[in-house]
């Protein structure tokens, strides 16, 4: 088997053979949550493609350095620099501060991590932590001449880096043509992007700068904690395909300009989600969370199983059908699998078949991350014979699928009860003791409508799924 790992890096459009800067470190930094809402699944599959990284760079030998930031200011309803702070407008929207709105929401993003069995990284940077280091690289960058002064912000001038567009492959005439006019009419540029942004009165998170009261831009928050928590040259960095255009383009952009070299080696992007063949959003009340998986009776890991059917560079259209056909293959791969752990011990032939199509799982992963492939390989040894070495090997091997074949199937995280399911059990309950019985009937219709069954007895109630 060949030990070495391939990616396919975004910058240059070829997949390479991996070679980190100082081995067997590797440095690698992953665009996290903005912390306004709940993460939807669109959101997780980029996060179960980080995960996948940074578990084979560990199968493969390597340790990992990984920095995931958390944007708690900054980031605008525009990925641009258009419209309000998207902290600010949730905090207002709900009664409460950005930090209360970052705490709620950052502990829910962690809880579907945990869920979906996602490693935390090393490192969790917060943006209001590192204000001063998003300053101080501002003020470099305007010292030597990247970056002038408007009446709302500074700004950072794409004239003055020739390399702008690399990533996109968009050419500095197309960037500026396709950029909306009239935002700004001070920028000199259309598509000059801002890296520290004036404060009016009434802007909830505001810090003292050389350029007054203001808060950053979000792109100078990822390039800012890259360089504080990983130097001026890391191996990888990864995000969604959504960031190519602008935030990436314009990390890139502001970074190599500050160090005057190539920051990251390796740039990694997983594609989108669909719902039904088209875009999520809002308004078609389709954004799902982990917490609308469990609701309908789905493990969160039978999620991440479906995301493994699909290469991370590809789309992948979600659907309910599709995740049912995964939940049920996650359980029979789990059931065949836990049957071997009690079997009798493989003969040599049967083990040396094991043994081949073990490193057939780990050659796919190595190239790649073809989780779709290597899922196919694994059924195979599954199906080889009833043998406890096939438990051992899909035991070890499951430290690059995380999906907790080692555990019995009572433990599947899909017998959780959601929160909202409790609520309405709670809501209804005491509908019972006061002797509301047709909010009560309304209510376990609802909760039989979220795939519950409620038990009633004299001390109160049990839910169980369908």
């Amino acid at each position: 088997m060949d030990n070495k790992l391939y990616f396919y890096n975004t910058l240059t459009r070829k997949k390479e053979i991996f070679s980190p800067i100082a081995p067997p470190r590797v440095t690698t930094y992953s665009c996290g949550p903005t912390v306004y809402s709940y993460a939807h699944i669109g959101n997780l599959r980029s996060y179960i493609f980080m995960d996948e990284l940074r578990r084979t760079l560990k199968h493969a030998g390597y340790v990992t350095e990984s920095v995931m930031n958390i944007t708690d200011v900054g980031h605008l309803t525009s990925d641009a620099d258009d419209g309000e702070d998207k902290m600010q407008s949730a905090a207002q929207k709900q009664h409460k501060t950005p930090e209360e709105i970052a705490a709620m929401y950052s502990a829910a993003f962690f809880k579907d991590l945990e869920r979906l069995n996602i490693l935390s990284p090393e490192i969790i940077a917060k943006a209001t932590d590192n204000i001063n280091e998003m300053i101080a690289f501002v003020q470099t960058l305007y010292d030597r001449g990247f970056a002038y002064e408007t009446d709302d912000g500074i700004y950072f001038d794409i004239s003055k880096f020739d390399g702008y567009g690399k990533l996109s492959r968009c050419n500095l005439e197309d960037a500026l043509a396709g950029a909306r006019v009239a935002v700004n009419t001070q920028k000199r540029h259309p598509a000059d992007f801002a890296l520290w942004k004036k404060a009016e009165k009434n802007h909830i998170m505001q810090w003292q700068s050389p350029w007054g009261m203001g808060y950053p831009g979000w792109h100078i928050e990822c390039s800012a904690m890259g360089k504080k928590f990983l130097g001026d040259r890391f191996d990888i960095h990864t995000g969604g395909v959504d960031h190519i255009p602008i935030h990436h383009e314009n990390e890139i952009a502001q970074s190599e300009s500050l160090e005057g070299h190539r920051v990251v080696n390796l740039w990694m992007h997983g594609e989108f989600l669909l719902v039904d063949g088209g875009k999520m959003s809002k308004s078609l009340g389709n954004l799902y969370t982990v917490d609308d998986l469990v609701s309908r009776g789905f493990a969160p890991l039978a999620f991440r199983y479906f995301c493994m059917n699909t290469h991370y560079r590809n789309k992948l259209n979600f659907t309910f059908d599709g995740l049912n056909g995964a939940q049920t293959a996650y359980t029979r791969l789990r059931n065949t699998i836990s049957s071997c752990a009690a079997a009798p011990k493989a003969d040599s032939a049967l083990a040396d078949k094991i043994s081949a199509q073990k490193s057939a799982v780990v050659a796919a992963i190595y190239d790649d991350l073809n989780y779709p492939l290597a899922l196919g390989e694994l059924w195979t040894m599954a199906k080889l014979a009833a043998c406890r070495e096939i438990y051992d090997a899909a035991v070890e091997l499951d430290g690059l699928f995380g999906l907790d074949l080692h555990l019995p199937l009572d433990d599947n995280t899909a017998n959780d009860i959601p929160e909202n399911v409790k609520a309405i059990a709670d809501k209804r309950f005491a509908a019972r003791q006061n002797k509301d019985w047709a909010t009560s009937d309304a209510l376990r219709a609802e909760l039989d409508a979220l795939g519950f069954t409620v038990l009633d007895s004299k001390t109160g109630y049990e839910l169980k799924k369908k």
